[in-house]
Formats: C-alpha cells, structure tokens, sequence
C-alpha cells in the first residue's frame, strides 16, 4: 500500500491510501461524514485482490486530510475537492461514495463532470431526509467527534449545508450519464427501501441492490457482501477487459476504438450546381495536409445526401465548430431541409457558406477526390482561413461531446 495527495479546492491538501497495481482499473472510494478512509479497508483490499487499482481519500477535515483554517465545511468545496482529484487522476475512475461521499459524487459527475468518471456507485446516500432522521444523525455524529481523537473536524457539523447537498443531488441525479448503482443495507435507519428507489428511478438505467444484515455503514458491516455486490456491478457494467478488434469481427468494436482519438467538430459547406442551394453536413474525419501547399481533408460517408453536391463543387469551407454550437452540430448531422434556416450564416469570399462565429472558416478551392473505402476523401485547397482565439473547441470523444478541462 502507497499513500497518495492530491491538492483540492482552495488548495486543500488531500491524502488518501493507494492499492493495487497501477495499470489496473481504477476505483475511487469516497467515505461519509465523520468517518476516515479507513472504513473501506476490506472494500479496498478485496477490489484490489479482483484486479482492479483503488485509492481511498480522506476528506477536507477528515483523517489525515488538512483541516482547513478558514472553516470551509460548505457542500460546494467537497464537491470542488473530488473534482479536483478526478483531474488529476490518470484514468476516469469507478467512484464508489457512502453516504456524504455519494452526495458529492453524484454532484461533481452530474453537474458537466460526467466526463471525469466511468461509473458511480452511491452506498447508502440518501436523496431524501426526514426530520428526525436528521437530528439523529447529527447527534450520532457530535457523540462520535468527543470520542474520535481528532479524526474529524467537528466544525463541519456546524458549518456543512445538508440542505444544498440534498437539493444538488436531486437536481444532479437525471443528468448523471453513466453506469450507476445504489446500495443500502437492509437494516439502515437512515434510508428506507422506498427513498432509495425513488432516487434509482430518476438516475437512467441505475440499478438497486440490497445488502441483508447491514446497516447504514455497509462497508463496515459486511463489507464481504458489500465487495462482491461492487465486484458484480463493475464486472458487468465497467469490465477490466480491453476490447479487441479483429479483422472480420464486429465493427463496432473498431468504430469504439477509433473513438478513443478524441477530435474536434466542423461542418463541411458547399452550394449546389446547378440550383446555388446551400448544403452541408457534420463531420469530425477532418485534418491538414500540407502547408505548402496549403491543404486539408475531410472524409464525407458515400451515404450522405450532400455528397454529390460536394463532389461536384469546385469550392467548400469547413467550419470548425466552438463549444456553444453543439446545436449546429446536431442539425448538421441529420437529414432535413432546416439547417441553413436555422443556422446563422454567410456567403464567404469564395463561393461557399460559411457557418457564422465559428470557432475557425476554412475557404478551399476542390484540389483532389480520392476513394476511401465508404467514404470518400475531398482535398482542399485552402484560399482563405478565420478563427477566433477567444473561443473553446467543441469536441468528441468515444460518441459524445465533450469541452476542454483546465487543471
């Protein structure tokens, strides 16, 4: 076992434990309020005997974590802090959050973070609360800070929102684009069968599992039945095994991997000869050539309704599309005669549409077709290029979109 730090929100010191081998999958395990990473020691070293990478952080004000001096206990600097560490992890990793730790986690990937994990699996977090429920709680937690020995910062009781963490969490979960499960122990007094389902229901294709003889702390009560229950889920839903292509086999597996190089965005313009119709279409197969001479390509699928007009063309643009013009990009990409209508744009200097406030126009004179299988292959030479510095790619990535992060 390694120990790990990572720097958090405001620049929180974080520590954690490390198990495993490094070139396995990773999962990230995530302890509730008032308790240290040490609760997922059997969690973590099963994981780890199962082949997958785990690490086990202690919270802002937990454990060996730093406890901070200006009292920063609010929910939004846990869910900055996991974000944090997810950025500066190697991999997207299974997160596994109990109780706290799944509130935030649910936040941090179901506000734009779902980029920054593979699958979430929330033990025992509650979406809803109940009064008495609450005061119990918090008194458990005020008994547990007298006897704890300064494993935890009692100022967090006082200064954490449990009302923002909860309303975050409902607003996040239909947004949450991954595997996911939800666990609860059987004998928790904390979330009851139905809670639990409800939340399930809101998260798209969660699953719901039950853990018998265990309470709220699930890894502590039976963390044997609590490790195979994880082992299940990331098995089916997260596997350790690389997908392989082969020759003759199916293509989607390969159409997966040529999604792991991520790209940008563009759409590809022309008018139409003889009737000066604009036509044009999304395409992500777009690279450069040559700067001298100055050249481009893009593969247009033999398929698409706009390939004899861009065929025919004597001149296109390619119109490399910023983050805000996701929408274009989605018109672009399906049949139907509203595009243009819908879409801002303009006729460019020469003789091609061009989509307005893109993130770059490319203006090219038709250099060369070449054959490429069931697409074809349109060189271009380029007369004329704009592009505004001040504006974020769109990208995509493994089938979806995806928007530059900044560590």
């Amino acid at each position: 076992m390694a120990q790990s730090q990572f720097k958090g929100f405001a620049g929180v010191i974080l520590r954690g434990d490390v198990h495993g081998d490094p070139d396995d999958p990773l999962v990230l395990l995530v302890h509730g309020g008032g308790q240290t990473r040490d609760i997922w020691k059997e969690t973590a070293s099963a994981l780890a005997r199962a082949g997958r990478q785990v690490i086990a952080i202690d919270l802002r004000g937990h454990g060996e974590s730093e406890w901070p001096a200006d009292g920063r206990y609010e929910f939004s600097a846990y869910v900055e802090d996991l974000r944090a560490i997810l950025a500066q992890l190697p991999s997207r990793p299974v997160i596994v959050g109990a109780s706290l730790g799944g509130w935030v986690a649910a936040a941090a990937v179901g506000e734009e973070g779902a980029h920054l994990a593979s699958g979430l699996v929330l033990a025992d977090a509650p979406p809803d609360l109940d009064l008495t429920n609450i005061r119990t709680a918090a008194g458990t937690l005020r008994a547990a800070s007298e006897t704890a020995k300064g494993a935890w910062d009692p100022r967090m009781l006082e200064r954490f929102e449990l009302e923002d963490a909860l309303t975050r969490f409902k607003l996040a979960a239909p947004n949450i684009q991954m595997p996911v499960l939800f666990v609860r122990g059987a004998l928790s007094d904390v979330t009851d069968a139905v809670s639990a389902s409800r939340i399930v229901e809101q998260i798209p294709g969660a699953e719901y599992a039950e853990i018998g003889d265990a309470g709220h702390v699930i890894a502590a009560d039976r963390g044997d039945l609590f490790s195979a229950t994880l082992l299940d889920f990331m098995e089916r839903r997260v596997p350790r095994f690389v997908p392989e292509y082969r020759s003759g086999s199916d293509a989607r597996t390969l159409r997966e991997a040529l999604g792991c190089f991520a790209t940008g965005v563009t759409v590809v313009t022309a008018f139409e000869t003889p009737s000066g119709e604009p036509v044009g279409l999304t395409a992500n197969s777009f690279t450069s050539v040559s700067l001298d001479p100055p050249l481009l390509l893009v593969c247009i699928a033999k398929t698409s309704n706009s390939l004899k007009a861009l065929e025919q063309a004597e001149h296109f643009a390619v119109n490399v599309l910023h983050i805000g013009q996701q929408p274009a990009s989605r018109l672009f990409s399906r049949p139907g005669d509203e595009r243009f209508q819908q879409t801002p744009w303009k006729r460019g200097r020469h003789d091609a549409p061009l989509i307005s406030n893109a993130l770059a126009n490319f203006e090219c004179r038709r250099h060369q077709i070449h054959d490429g299988g069931d697409h074809i292959i349109l060189v271009g030479e380029v007369l004329r290029a704009n592009f505004d510095p001040r504006r974020d790619p769109l990208l995509y990535f493994r089938g979806k979109y995806r928007r530059l992060h900044f560590s």
